[in-house]
């Protein structure tokens, strides 16, 4: 009884620690004006990640670094980028609201941060048959140049609220734009997601691991990325296997 009383009690030490470091963090980055923040465990030893509005940084536990950029992973045989996995779970929510041209023989799916009014956007569009030749479902999220609250953002919204939202994407892309929502819910929603990735052009591509990928891509050459992607994470995968595998040998010597 008096072990279990103990470790119980452990635990809620252990708790109220990461609760005062998340405090000290909030305060410390306070001047900085973030919004929608949340504190969670990093794969890195006595660094936070802060997950906010702006995207995602990392600090200390004490609050007094603060830190911005990639965080990669170095395996014995490939590199392992884990800087949006804590947005991941979001796209994924966010994707059952985007519009999708899918491929009929699908070898890979990838979301693409959009703007009808973007001539890159519309260049991509003219050429969304050629990706899905390829075996490249698109899904379009949207994110307006000019804000998720612009006024074309809330055509936008129209778009996206239509059970017909690929044909009116089309129409738009050829300048017939749709008429303006009232509210821009659904926009407003995967604009912020763009923001928090970090994305500030269009169009940007995102996989479903959470990668971005810059600009426009021609249907081959994104093939080719997308490639490169599935056999780096293929070799990430066996290089843990790996690993794992030895660090059971060594317990059981």
């Amino acid at each position: 009884m008096n072990k279990i009383a103990s470790c119980l009690a452990l635990i809620f030490l252990t708790i109220s620690y990461s609760f005062a470091d998340d405090a000290k963090i909030k305060a410390a980055i306070a001047p900085l004006e973030l919004e929608e923040v949340e504190i969670i465990d990093s794969p890195l030893a006595g660094i936070k990640t802060v997950v906010s509005d702006k995207g995602i940084f990392y600090a200390s536990e004490d609050g007094q670094y603060f830190l911005h950029g990639k965080l990669l992973q170095i395996n014995k045989d490939a590199v392992v980028d884990l800087s949006n996995l804590p947005l991941v779970k979001k796209l994924k929510e966010v994707n059952q609201e985007a519009i999708v041209f899918k491929a009929e023989n699908e070898k890979y799916a990838i979301s693409v941060w959009t703007d009808y009014t973007c001539p890159y956007c519309v260049k991509l569009h003219k050429q969304i048959q050629e990706y899905n030749k390829l075996g490249i479902t698109v899904r379009y999220l949207a994110f307006p140049r000019a804000g998720g609250k612009s006024a074309v953002a809330k055509k936008m919204e129209t778009i996206w609220q239509d059970k017909e939202a690929g044909k009116l994407f089309d129409k738009a892309v050829d300048g017939n734009e749709p008429e303006s929502a009232e509210k821009t819910t659904r926009v407003a929603k995967q604009y912020n997601l763009g923001v928090q990735f970090g994305v500030s052009g269009t169009p940007a591509w995102v996989s479903d691991d959470g990668v971005v990928i810059v600009g426009y891509k021609k249907p081959e050459d994104l093939l080719e990325v997308l490639e490169m992607q599935a056999q780096l994470a293929k070799k990430a995968d066996e290089s843990k296997e790996k690993e794992s595998k030895e660090e059971k040998k060594e317990e059981k010597k």
